[in-house]
Parts: structure tokens; sequence; C-alpha cells
């Protein structure tokens, strides 16, 4: 490891000098420095020092007080920067670069604009116009927000008359209550935000009330990082086309200019390719045994895009400055003004009683993974959603902090992630031989430097070359890949509890668990197959049980629903199925053969599935049914039911359903393009009564969002299906996806 020294630094200097005091431009690139190697005694003798290079080093940050009071040119690229507040003793630097630092985000491209009033370039582009935006409004806007929320909520706690005591309790609540309810711009720049908040909020009290900054001083909150990562907006590329209305944004992370936040319409999405084959049917895969009734709307639509994507050591990297990218707006603001524009037209949402009902509204109807970026692209078929989960809860127990907004969404060649709030695809990754089938998120606990750990999402993708991709999507990288299976893979998820533990189920008739390794900072990891659970059929669906996770696995396949034993301290690595569950058929019979579309836990207990009866969706106690099995010890037990939902009378297939366990809801998309919801709430105690009841009626929903009517190019939008639709934890928001490459956001009200 290279060390500083007052000769080395001579000998680096442009040109070389005889005095460390005369040097005005020094070049310490490609030494391998680390952070310790950077002696602020030393580096105070640099007075006059205006450009600095440390590109290709190991930087992990900046020591605090470097002292360099002429500084004006900074270049940190390629590194392993993991902050850039310590930036802010360089008061004069007017141009910064520090591309390829994996772990820096839009938000610490908005820190530095904030904190360095002088900077005109960061990574050589002109910031004038940002910044002014950054400094000024955004930090009006925040006062303004955190001002509003004294006001309403802490100024009447405070007594005239306080203690120390008191003020310390008020400060604690405030800033905790103000960086969680303070809300401004998009999920993107949410570090930013709260950590302007924060400060904002520190201000006030300190300036404004006399409440003493550093009284009890709070650690700052770390930030999701896919949200800090996600900050990037697609690129505006308008286009003139028939009857669609485009509205442009860019999208940035390396080798463009930080955007401002109002750049981009809620309502804007990328267009880009995918390809359509049902995931769920045997029939769209070569050699795999085909379904009795296909589906007429599923047309294959391979997708080819035409941006590059980066490569980086073994896997393909996020596209990061995305070129060419187009944002397909099938809807506008959803306002009666703009319905009549020839682009969209929305009719009202109406209850299953014929009734307005306004509990949900849509909000986003976007064309984000469309064959060649085309506009015309109405048949890609999109298949699996699952929203982002939280790096940080911590105690706060906010709906706003405790649910992401951000969504991830495969169909055909690629993987978008969407913020809910906004309608922007904030990013997009792409195999140009792939079809994506499935998507499952996890954190894993990650070697950063120096032995420091820090959490990060990781997201799996999986599809028809049976291949899963890791994507580190913080970073913009896929990392690697597992060759899980030889046949597409229909599904994936992971558990709960094992953060590397992933299942694969796939057109094989297998579903194989692995362990996915945790990445080093060099992202080598290593995968192993731990078990391989044998089915009869194909896996269309997996859920793990709730309260034994590592214990048991359900799943619904072509031809049943079934249970494994999957606890690892048994020395059977293949292992044929535990339990086969009964359901009952039209005829008012008992059967096990049939196809299991949909399944998910409601809670612990309840399991809600679809399979052989049209026009009804089961629910069942997992515990009264397997128990059944054990004091019996037969393989095929029937199912304990508790209730029938009524749904379409469609004999269409692979049209899955999703719950909401927090909110006891049950969602199930149709074939008309409508979304039923059932609120379960009323039920659940009864059902987990040991000798809860059969309800006796089919339960009706309390809700159908029925689709709205959309026109593109002059014509209504029809056939469409619903292969999927997700709420978010919370149930603030819907997530729709179609046979039609549409993916429609609906907001709860």
């Amino acid at each position: 490891m290279s060390k500083i020294t007052t000769e080395l630094l001579l000998e680096r200097a442009v040109p070389r000098s005889t005095r460390l005091r005369k040097i005005e431009t020094l070049n310490l690139s490609k030494l391998q420095l680390k952070t310790g190697d950077l002696d602020p005694r030393l580096f105070s003798r640099l007075r006059h020092l205006q450009k600095l290079d440390l590109s290709d080093n190991l930087l992990d940050k900046f020591p605090n007080s470097l002292t360099l009071p002429d500084l004006r040119v900074l270049n940190c690229n390629n590194n392993k920067l993991e902050d850039v507040t310590a930036l802010k003793q360089f008061p004069l630097l007017e141009e910064l670069t520090y591309e390829n630092n994996v772990y820096l985000t839009l938000n610490d491209d908005y820190k530095v604009i904030f904190l360095l009033q002088n900077l005109r370039l960061l990574n050589g582009k002109d910031i004038t116009k940002l910044a002014n935006q950054v400094r000024r409004v955004n930090s009006r806007k925040l006062t303004s927000k955190v001002t509003a929320h004294w006001e309403k909520f802490f100024r009447d706690q405070l007594p005239e008359k306080h203690t120390a005591e008191q003020v310390k309790s008020i400060r604690k609540k405030f800033l905790e209550s103000v960086q969680t309810n303070v809300v401004y711009g998009p999920s993107s720049l949410s570090e930013f935000t709260r950590w302007r908040v924060k400060m904002i909020a520190e201000e006030f009290l300190s300036y404004s009330l006399g409440l003493e900054l550093n009284t009890d001083p709070e650690p700052e909150e770390k930030m999701d990082e896919n949200e800090d990562e996600s900050a990037e907006s697609p690129r505006e590329a308008a286009e003139d086309m028939a009857q669609v209305t485009v509205t442009p944004g860019k999208r940035k992370r390396k080798h463009s200019k930080p955007r401002s936040r109002k750049k981009r319409s809620k309502s804007q999405a990328n267009t880009k390719e995918e390809a359509a084959v049902n995931p769920r049917r045997s029939s769209r895969v070569q050699d795999d045994p085909a379904p009795e009734k296909p589906r007429t709307s599923d047309q294959p639509a391979k997708e080819a895009e035409q941006e590059a994507e980066e490569t980086h050591k073994n896997g393909e990297q996020f596209p990061k400055g995305q070129s060419n990218r187009r944002s397909s707006n099938l809807t506008g603001e959803q306002k009666s003004q703009e319905q009549d524009n020839g682009v969209v037209n929305l009719t009202p949402v109406k209850n299953s009683k014929g009734k307005e009902d306004v509990s949900a509204e849509p909000l986003h109807f976007l064309q984000c993974h469309s064959k060649g970026n085309s506009r015309e692209d109405f048949k890609t078929q999109l298949w699996s959603c699952v929203f982002e989960p939280l790096l940080d809860c911590g105690a706060r127990k906010d709906p706003i902090v405790s649910s992401s907004r951000t969504v991830a969404t495969c169909g055909g060649e690629s993987v978008c992630l969407i913020d809910c709030e906004t309608g922007t695809v904030l990013k997009k990754y792409k195999v140009a031989t792939e079809e994506f089938f499935s998507v499952a998120w996890t954190t894993l606990t990650m070697v950063i430097s120096d032995s420091r750990k820090k959490s990060h999402n990781i997201l799996a993708a999986a599809g028809r070359r049976g291949i899963v991709k890791l994507i580190h999507v913080a970073a913009d990288f896929c990392y690697g890949e597992i060759k899980a299976h030889k046949k597409p893979i229909a599904t994936v998820c992971f558990s709960p509890t094992q953060e590397t533990h992933l299942f694969t189920a796939s057109y094989d008739k297998r579903i194989a668990l692995w362990d996915i390794g945790i990445p080093d900072c060099d992202y080598n990891f290593k995968a192993s197959q731990l078990l391989v659970l044998e089915a009869l059929s194909i896996p269309l669906r997996l859920a793990l049980v709730p309260p034994c996770p590592d214990q048991y696995l359900l799943a619904g396949c072509e031809d049943g629903c079934f249970a494994w034993d999957i606890k690892l301290d048994k020395e059977q690595k293949n292992r044929p199925f535990e339990a086969m569950f009964q359901f009952p058929d039209e005829d008012g019979a008992v059967t096990s053969s049939h196809r299991v579309d949909g399944l998910a836990f409601l809670n612990d207990d309840v399991v809600v599935s679809k399979s052989s009866k049209p026009g009804c969706i089961y629910l069942w106690s997992w515990s009264r049914s397997f128990d059944a099995k054990a004091k019996g010890c037969q393989r095929t037990v029937s199912a304990v039911m508790l209730a029938e939902l009524e749904w379409s009378k469609t004999d269409l297939s692979y049209l899955t359903l999703s719950t909401c366990p927090a909110k006891a809801y049950v969602f199930c998309g149709d074939e008309k393009g409508s979304v039923w919801m059932y609120n379960l709430s009323n039920y659940t105690t009864a059902w987990s009564s040991a000798k809860g009841k059969r309800s006796d009626k089919r339960i009706p929903p309390t809700q159908i969002l029925q689709w709205p009517e959309l026109r593109a190019n002059g014509e209504q939008l029809s056939e469409v299906l619903v292969n999927n639709v997700v709420s978010d934890p919370t149930f603030t928001y819907l997530v729709v996806l179609t046979s039609v490459n549409v993916t429609a956001i609906w907001k709860k009200s």
C-alpha cells in the first residue's frame, strides 16, 4: 500500500515542486490510497493547492480536516466513497467529479450541490439551474413544511415555562416526526429530503425557538438504498407519435447532471421492449406439456431493446447514462379536462353495486415494457410485481415510512423499477434473450470495505432461460447469475427468515432451494443448492407457511396443491411432497387433481387459493388441514374450508391473486381488466377460533375496480386480462399487470 509522504507529494505535483506550499496541481491517482492515508497534518501544508486528482483509489470517505482552503477542482472517480458531506470543508470548490463510486446516488448529488455554494460543474455537467432549485426553491418549500408541521402538531405541546427535560423530549419527538411526515419530491430523493428536513428542523428549533441544537443529538437515519440509487428518472426523448402523449424526462446517474425533481410528471414512464410468453403455461415453452385450454390472448412477442447494456465483471449492469428512453403516457393527470384529448378516456370507477366509489383512484397507466420502445406494442404480457422492502424502518411505525412505494415489475425481456406515486420508471434492466416471469426481493448485509457491513436490497429475476439474475439495484449492477434449471422458471421467492435462501419453481417439475451467498466487496459470491423438491406437475405459485417458513412450503401446481417439508436438519436432499390437498369441485365432490394458479396466505393460518371451481376463490385453514394429515399419516388430505369468495365465472387460468395481510384484503383480477377486492377483516376473528365455522354463503367482493376506457391511437384497448395485482404492505398503492403491456397503478384515497 502506498503511503503519502512529503517526497511523494513533491514528486506527484504538476509540475514537480520543491516546496509543498507552492503546489497548485497534484495528481494522487492510482496509488491504492485509503482514507487513513490522507494525513490532515501533511495536507494542511498544501495551502495553495487548487486541483487535486484522487481518482482510481480505495477511498470510502474524506477526513473532516484536510484543510485545503484554496481547492477549486477535485476528481474522486473510481473510488468506494459512501458519503459526500465531508466535502463541505472545501467551500471554494467549483468542479467535482465522483463517477463510478457505486454507493453514491442522486441524493448525494443534491447534498453536494447544497453544501458547496460555488460548485458549477458536477461530473462534467453544468448544474447552475439545478443548484438554484436545490439551494433556494427546495429549501423554501421544506422550511414552510417544517414550520407548518411544528405549528400543527407540536407548538401547543411545549409549555411557556419549560424544563430542560421537556425541551429534550419535545425536540426528539419533533425531529422524528418531521423526518417521517414531511414529504417532498419523488421517493428517489427521499434521503436528501430527510437530510435537509432534519437540518432545517434543527435550525428552526435553535434560532426560532431557542431550543438547543445539540441536546441529545439524534444520529442521522439511514435511508432505503434502493430509493437512493433509483433516483434517476428516464431519458428525455420527445417524439411525435399519433395520439399518444409523451412527456420527456431525463435519466441520469453517470455522465449526466443531476436534475430537478419537478422535471418528471407523475404519469411518465419509459417505453421499452418486452416479450411475453405465459410463464404459467407449459404450452408456451418448447418440449413442455400443454394445458387443456390455451388463452387466446397469450401472444409471444420477443422484445429487442435498442439501448446498450453496460457490462461489468461477471454480470450485466443497469444502463447508467440512459439514452433513447421514451416515456409513454397513457393517461394525463386524470382530470376531466384531459379526458377528451383523444388519448385516454377514463370511465368512473364503480363498485359491485353500481355506485361510484372513490376509495381508490387511478394514478398511472404505463407502457414501460414495450418491444423495441414501440408505442404500438399492446401485446407484451406482464407477469410479476413485488414492492421493494425498506432497509430502515427502525422504531418508526408511521405507514409512510413502513412501506415502500417502489415496485419491481417484469415482463418480456425487461425488469422495471417504478415509483408508484410519480409514475416514474426509475430503472430498467433487460436481457435480450430472456423473457422474465418472476421477481423477488431480499436484503443482504454486505461487507463493503474495511470489514464494515451495510444492508442492501437485492432483486432476483428469472424466466424462460431457467437462469436467476441477481441485481444489486443500488449499484445499478447485475453482479451474477445462477443457472438454476434447464427449463423455464415460473416463479421465485425468498425466505423471510433466511436472507440468502431462494426458492425457484420450474417447468422441470422441481422446486429448488438455493443459498445465493453474500457477495464480497468485489461481488464475488458462491451459490449452492440445498434442496430439490419433486412435484407431480409444473409448480405455478409458492407460499412459505408464515408460522414456520423454515419448515413447510406450499405450492400451487398444474395438477394440485402440495406441501413439502423443507427443514434442513435432514440428510435427504431430494424430497417428495409431504401432503396433497383436496378441494371441492363443480359437482360438489372433492378432487386433488386441478390447476392451482393462485396461492397466498391471508394471515398465519388462512390460505387463499384459486383452482378448479369457476367463479370462486377458496379460503381454508392450513393448521387444521395439515393436522388432519398428521393424525392419519395420509399424504392426501381434504382442505378444511373456511369460506368461498365470489369471483368471475371465467374459465381462463393464470389470473393470479394476492393478499395484504396487514389489512386483511384479497385481490384478484379478471378477464375484463377489473380488480376484485375483498376486505375480510370482519371474518378473520371467527376463522381463527379452534371451532370456527365455515361461512355458508359466498362472500361478495367489497369493491370491484373496473378497467377504465383507455384509448391509444384513437382505438380503445380491449380484451384486457389482469395477470397479477399486488398492493404494498399498507395498501396505499395497487399495481395491476395486464396482458396488453399496461401497468396500472391505483392509489387508495
